[in-house]
């Protein structure tokens, strides 16, 4: 049953809901412009980044890394955990490229699996490092992405020279899925798999492709059997994927859409009546099982809402509801453009998502020419509950990208076991991992050190896979170009907001 305009403006106005909602204390916020907590960076000695005292917020300024890689707070420290061109498969093959979207599992004996997506596009005989094509794992023969599982064990020291077999305490990494397009991020389950979703929606008989893509496929960590015969879960849509989230409790997935020209959506699948989840159980749905609807969304005053771009306040909280797509396989018209203007809800660069506190925290990365109004970036909390989206986190535009200080391009999000989010920067200029608490205060937790450009136009790629092992100890993150995932672990503690 939809959420009707009258419904929620009379909510709204019991309740004091609505488009203007600054300083509620249950805001996740940073307000526009807002700069990063800590002063200029220290230098250090070694990996182990010392031991420094407690700020009040955060874990202090960051310590550059004489090797040159992360630049992280005193006491805490990193480590490799893969690297394309110097980590190999159980298989004998290099780590692929492009890491991306991650989550992490608990294993045996101790252990962590993450699910590590490869975003690469184009064809296997054109990547450098695609994910190697195992033998019943392949979706499309053609296609050089993928997903590996890698195992850290309980005691993993982080000795590069005891990876492999053999060893106790060795990092292991083998294939998940291969034969996909452009990985990027994607969602785990609460049966315990990942959801890998390929972001884009190259035909079969186009760019090298014998296959359609633009698919959700479903990976097992756990069992290497599942993966066989790779089939993508066609009853999710075929659009440029992000990522997924499952509610447990009703059964919905929510995707989003990076996508451009229009602006991408936001989705929700709805399984059909008397379908069950569990592993495996999305690899049997007919390709139009259950309703894939987009969002559509109104003010507290009842007024469509074009964009979520229209948003300039935190606390900015809009009704929900879901308009049924069409055609979700796209035969002839990409989804987001069976939409007239006036039917749907849009928003740029919709991408990571986490589900958490009762339903799914959003991103929307940034915002320019494209769109109503320009930030750079956002983060939405859906409530399914009340049908409310709700904008917790703002970015104004950043000015002064290629210095230390202000954080935008928000991708990847994680909830943090200590409170409030940790984000993966995507954006222009230097690149950072940093948290945000409900109060309005963020702080930086990594840098990228690594230049992969020159010295006079210094680059640095984006974090990405932001995700904390099972027992909350480790928080695993990657660099996507050229390809390195690290473990980062340090004296964590409560991050407490202020009321």
């Amino acid at each position: 049953m939809p959420l009707s305009r009258r419904d929620f403006v009379h909510r709204s106005a019991a309740t004091g809901a609505g488009i203007a909602l600054a300083g509620a204390v249950d805001v996740l916020a940073t307000a526009p412009g807002a700069l990063a907590a800590g002063g200029p960076a220290h230098h250090g000695d070694d990996h182990d980044h010392g031991h420094g005292h407690h700020p009040e917020l955060g874990y202090g300024p960051l310590v550059a890394d004489p090797a040159g890689l992360l630049a992280l707070p005193a006491g805490f420290a990193y480590r490799i955990v893969t690297r394309t061109g110097t980590t190999t498969l159980d298989s004998g093959e290099t780590t692929p490229s492009n890491h991306d979207g991650t989550a992490a599992f608990a294993g045996e004996r101790g252990a962590t699996l993450l699910v590590n997506n490869h975003e690469i596009g184009g064809t296997l005989a054109a990547a450098a490092y695609p994910v190697p094509h195992v033998e019943g794992l392949v979706y499309d023969p053609a296609a050089a992405g993928g997903c590996t599982v890698v195992e850290v064990p309980k005691h993993w020291r982080g000795d590069e020279g005891a990876r492999g077999k053999g060893h106790a305490d060795a990092v292991t990494e083998w294939v998940g899925i291969a034969g996909t397009a452009t990985n990027c991020a994607g969602g785990a389950t609460p049966w315990g798999t990942w959801l890998t979703c390929e972001e884009t929606e190259v035909k079969a008989g186009s760019g090298g492709m014998t296959k359609d893509h633009g698919y959700v496929f479903e990976v097992d960590p756990h069992d290497g059997h599942a993966n066989r015969n790779p089939k993508p879960v066609k009853a999710l849509g075929r659009y440029a994927h992000e990522a997924v989230v499952v509610d447990p409790k009703r059964g919905h997935l929510y995707l989003t859409e990076d996508a451009a020209g229009p602006n991408g959506l936001l989705y929700r699948w709805t399984p059909p009546h008397g379908f069950h989840h569990g592993r495996g159980r999305l690899a049997t749905l007919g390709d139009t099982d259950g309703v894939l609807q987009a969002f559509r969304c109104f003010d507290s005053g009842g007024r469509f809402v074009d964009d979520l771009s229209r948003a300039t306040r935190i606390g900015t909280r809009y009704g929900v509801d879901w308009v049924d797509v069409p055609d979700r396989d796209a035969k002839t018209t990409s989804v987001r453009k069976q939409f007239k203007d006036g039917e749907v809800t849009r928003a740029r660069k919709l991408e990571g998502m986490w589900w958490a506190d009762g339903g799914a925290y959003v991103v929307s990365s940034f915002a320019r020419e494209e769109s109503p109004v320009q930030h750079d970036g956002a983060v939405w909390f859906y409530d399914p509950t009340r049908r409310t989206l709700t904008l917790k986190v703002l970015l104004g535009v950043n000015t002064i990208p290629d210095q230390d200080g202000p954080f935008d391009g928000p991708d990847n999000i994680t909830v943090s076991p200590y409170g409030g989010l940790i984000i993966a920067e995507d954006g222009v200029g230097v690149q950072h991992l940093f948290g945000a608490l409900e109060d309005g205060r963020t702080y930086p937790l990594a840098r990228n050190e690594l230049n992969i450009g020159s010295a006079e136009e210094p680059e640095y790629s984006e974090f990405t896979g932001v995700t904390f092992s099972p027992d909350g100890d480790t928080l695993f993150a990657n660099i996507q170009t050229p390809g390195i995932m690290v473990a980062i672990t340090g004296p964590w503690r409560r991050q407490t907001a202020h009321r």
